[in-house]
């Protein structure tokens, strides 16, 4: 899975507290499961909620919401849908006056592409997310 890891690297780069204590930012996986069919490849997807926690977080949750989202309009477009039945969720634990947890929870998915090769080796490809429309061009 590969969608982890690169939120982690969103959310660092575009905060700055992040950057500067990158333990803040806990990120795991609950109820994974995977999605496959009985076609002809071994295909398949991931299909997971990823956790993100930020824990004594004295920014700004604008800040921290408009780095997810602009990592999720290229990752994971559908959660900018609305209304979803799958949207993005948080809860968030005020800790005093200046900072609190912020726990984010993303429905994700991704595509796992498996062909093998001339000697029945597998070659197994993460396929990106389809451009949306009006990236299209």
């Amino acid at each position: 899975m590969i969608k982890p890891a690169s939120l982690r690297a969103a959310l660092t780069q575009a905060i700055p507290e992040l950057a500067r204590a990158p333990d803040k930012l806990l990120v795991f996986i609950d109820q994974g499961k995977i999605n496959a069919t009985q076609a002809k490849s071994l295909s398949y997807e991931y299909d997971y909620r990823l956790n993100v926690i930020v824990t004594d977080y004295a920014g700004s949750a604008d800040h921290l919401m408009v780095a997810v989202l602009t990592w999720a309009k290229r990752h994971q477009p559908e959660l900018l849908s609305y209304p979803n039945a799958t949207s993005l969720t948080f809860e968030v634990d005020q800790l005093n006056h200046q900072s609190c947890d912020i726990a984010l929870t993303l429905p994700l998915t991704e595509r796992v592409i498996v062909t093998m090769d001339a000697a029945c080796s597998p070659h197994i490809e993460h396929a990106d997310e389809p451009l949306p429309d009006w990236e299209k061009a």
